[in-house]
């Protein structure tokens, strides 16, 4: 029998002992978070949630700051057995509260958070398209056959590559990038005629998929160039999130075997839209970063 005493549900903040915890309530709900999706969550940011008198973890929120004024919301995660308690909203609020009042703050909701998120002042502003692929097959017809190179990145240039990351996601996020190349299966950069740096790509493998993204390319030739790339040798599931509008990557993606099969929304509480970008954002990192 399963105890719904709130008194004993203990609010904490969790570290890298309470990564297998963490990992047993993803898997509880169907996520595929694993020790180094967590770790890099934990090293870029922060997670809150509850514990029973047991130990057991049942709840879990996830904080990531940026470095100018915005932030992003993830791992909302509850225990079905524990579900209607409100431990979801207190562990989210809590993440809000580790940040300034000032700091605009994101996050991708599922069907069955939205409703509490509205609750909490989080207002719709966007969406995103996840796509799910079993079987990759390249489209040589969508590719481009001008001259770029691409190749895995050395870390030399890694100044360009914030930069061009900061300008396509509208804000600075230094500290996650290097944590998440770290932990990215390949890290891909595509360089003009003069050896700049014009995009990049990362791949992430999880125990479910391989994640690719972020995506920034100046256009979506480069764009389908780097997926290709990232894709082509991988005998497995793969996974990207596709920010709203653009519409020819995702035709791009459909002909190479990748499957539109929602749109959650994107949210914001602290502001009434998204940071400005350049429109070179074809991939997001995963919903949890935004």
């Amino acid at each position: 029998m399963v105890t719904r005493n709130k008194s004993i549900l203990k609010l904490v903040q969790f570290d890298k002992c309470d990564v297998p915890g963490l990992i047993k309530l993803s898997a509880s709900v169907g996520w595929d978070y694993d020790e180094k999706e967590i770790g890099t969550v934990l090293a870029s940011g922060k997670i809150f949630g509850h514990k029973n008198a047991e130990g057991e973890i049942v709840s879990s929120a996830a904080i990531i700051p940026y470095e100018t004024s915005f932030a992003s919301i993830g791992m909302v995660i509850v225990n079905h057995n524990f579900r209607g308690m409100g431990l979801g909203e207190k562990a989210t609020r809590k993440c809000i509260e580790s940040v300034s009042k000032e700091t605009a703050i994101m996050l991708i909701a599922t069907e069955d958070g939205k409703p509490l998120y509205e609750k909490m002042g989080f207002t719709t502003v966007d969406l995103v398209h996840k796509y799910l692929c079993d079987h990759y097959t390249m489209d040589t017809n969508s590719l481009i056959t001008s001259d770029i190179l691409i190749e895995e990145f050395s870390g030399v240039d890694i100044g360009d590559l914030l930069k061009l990351d900061e300008n396509a996601f509208g804000d600075k996020r230094t500290h996650f990038l290097r944590n998440r190349i770290k932990q990215a299966e390949k890290c891909l950069v595509v360089k003009d005629d003069n050896g700049t740096i014009v995009g990049y790509g990362l791949s992430i493998l999880g125990p479910m998929n391989l994640i690719l993204g972020p995506i920034v390319a100046p256009d979506f030739q480069i764009a389908s160039a780097l997926i290709d790339k990232l894709s082509s040798n991988h005998q497995g599931k793969l996974r990207i999130d596709v920010p709203a509008g653009n519409d020819e990557f995702m035709m791009f993606l459909e002909k190479c075997g990748f499957v539109n099969v929602s749109q959650p929304p994107i949210m914001v509480i602290n502001s009434s839209k998204m940071p400005i970008r350049n429109h070179t954002l074809f991939g997001i990192a995963a919903q949890i970063f935004g």
